[in-house]
């Protein structure tokens, strides 16, 4: 796609398309136009959004920032060559995700952090309205505009099995998260977690019995991912034995899964690598559990728990450790214990969205909360005060208010973008982040993947909404 039309009009002639790439004749005067192209993407005409992306997408390659794996590192981290020293944060953002990269870049950058990863789950693009292709244009455009280079992990959180959509239709079911998984690898995710914890059935007798489907499913997934894979990159694979939510996780759960897992995989994928982590239960729930008044009930994390199987699955495994879900609801004074601990990843999601609705303007939110009480009328349960219903509630207003916020003044863009700089800074120097950028340069080789305007034009639908997913 050489003729980018009007899209192309929009970057002041500042770069040119050649057959597979695109040339940055003046990059200071393209960053000035991404605003715009993000907004394209966003909120444009199909055509005009796939142009966008890809012409964020080559100019990325073209100014060093490449989409990459994380899955060396976390084997080095394995094979004891990196010390469990930090945690890496994986940041879900929901809202504004261009404004919030940007945010998280610079705090990168003035930390020297490299070790961190931007995600997106199945269910979160449901209800956001943001597909793969739009997700990754928007931390690659973040990355362009704070002048990043090198790599960038986007990463596909939870593509996750619905249980009721798979025990009606197993074949159908499967092959959405594949369908699901494609679109991403294309889109530049090359870390995905696979997740069919959700098929764990612990009214069976055995733990193995238990694990079985979860094992089955997940071995077929990841080999899917396998034969996505481009030329030189090992996408960064998860697993997860316990869905967030349940019991807190044993090492035979993991033993039986690992060893499951590593029996059938390697037969079905040619001997390529299985996981790089494994997610588990420690006793935290995806957005917290909001009392009467708003506030948060306080977590009980199990962090003996997180740091046995962190030390089981990289001793016995070779992984980079276990994976903590669920923990941006946590007391900052408690996210030092994740390093301590030895939690190879966190991921964050419901506090950064937290921050948008106390920092966005208050007519926005009132317009908001007006359209929950008469669309999500349903989600009111009994007893439940306004301040626990919006709570929970107001997470499935970004896809239908996407216009109104993208369109919010830049004043308050950049407020919240202020507000986003600050905590992302905080949860930085708690995990240890910080001067992270040296290990992702001694383990990770990025590849530069030319996508092809196939992958971005006519493709790439939100996945549909599910009552059962986890974000």
């Amino acid at each position: 796609m050489s003729d980018l039309g009007d899209v192309g009009k929009l970057t002041g002639n500042s770069v040119v398309m050649h057959a597979s790439r695109a040339e940055v004749k003046d990059a200071a005067k393209f960053r000035s136009s991404i605003p715009e192209l993000v907004k394209l993407s966003a909120l444009g005409p199909e055509r005009e959004q796939g142009r966008a992306r890809f012409l964020i997408r080559l100019a990325a390659l073209e100014l060093g920032i490449l989409p990459s794996s994380i899955h060396d590192l976390y084997m080095a981290r394995g094979r004891g060559e990196v010390l469990p020293s930090f945690t890496v944060p994986a940041m879900n953002l929901r809202v504004l995700s261009y404004e919030a990269a940007r945010a998280a870049f610079r705090v990168a950058r003035r930390l020297d952090a490299g070790a961190f990863i931007f995600e997106i789950a199945r269910s979160e693009m449901g209800y956001t309205g943001q597909n793969a292709a739009e997700y990754s244009t928007n931390i690659l455009a973040a990355a362009i505009s704070e002048e990043w280079s090198g790599p960038v992990f986007v990463q596909g959180d939870h593509f996750q099995l619905s249980p009721k959509k798979y025990q009606a239709d197993p074949d159908g079911e499967l092959n959405a998260v594949k369908d699901l998984a494609r679109e991403a690898v294309a889109a530049g995710f090359y870390n995905i977690d696979v997740d069919a914890s959700t098929l764990v059935d612990i009214s069976r007798a055995s733990t193995r019995e238990q694990q079985e489907a979860n094992v089955r499913v997940s071995s077929e997934l990841a080999t899917f991912i396998r034969g996505l894979e481009p030329e030189g990159i090992f996408i960064s694979i998860g697993g997860e034995i316990g869905e967030v939510g349940g019991h807190n996780s044993t090492a035979e759960e993991l033993r039986t899964f690992m060893d499951g897992f590593n029996l059938a995989m390697p037969s079905m994928a040619d001997g390529k690598p299985g996981l790089s982590k494994i997610s588990i239960q420690t006793g935290t729930s995806h957005g917290g559990t909001v009392l009467p008044n708003g506030t948060l009930a306080q977590v009980n994390i199990d962090f003996r728990t997180l740091k046995e199987l962190s030390q089981l699955s990289r001793a016995a495994y070779g992984l980079g450790g276990a994976v903590q879900h669920g923990a941006s609801t946590l007391p900052e004074d408690a996210f030092h214990k994740f390093v301590e601990y030895e939690a190879v990843e966190v991921h964050l999601a419901t506090s950064f969205m937290t921050q948008f609705y106390e920092t966005a303007p208050k007519e926005l939110c009132r317009e908001i909360y007006a359209w929950l009480d008469s669309n999500y009328a349903g989600e009111r349960k009994p007893g439940m005060t306004n301040e626990q219903f919006y709570y929970k509630a107001r997470k499935y207003a970004l896809g239908p208010f996407k216009r109104q916020i993208y369109e919010l003044e830049e004043s308050a863009r950049d407020r919240i973008g202020a507000v986003w700089e600050k905590q992302f800074g905080r949860l930085f120097d708690l995990l240890g982040a910080a001067d992270t950028r040296k290990y992702v340069e001694a383990f990770v080789r990025p590849v530069a993947v030319l996508p092809t305007s196939d992958d971005y034009l006519g493709r790439g639908s939100v996945p549909g909404m599910a009552d059962d997913l986890q974000d």
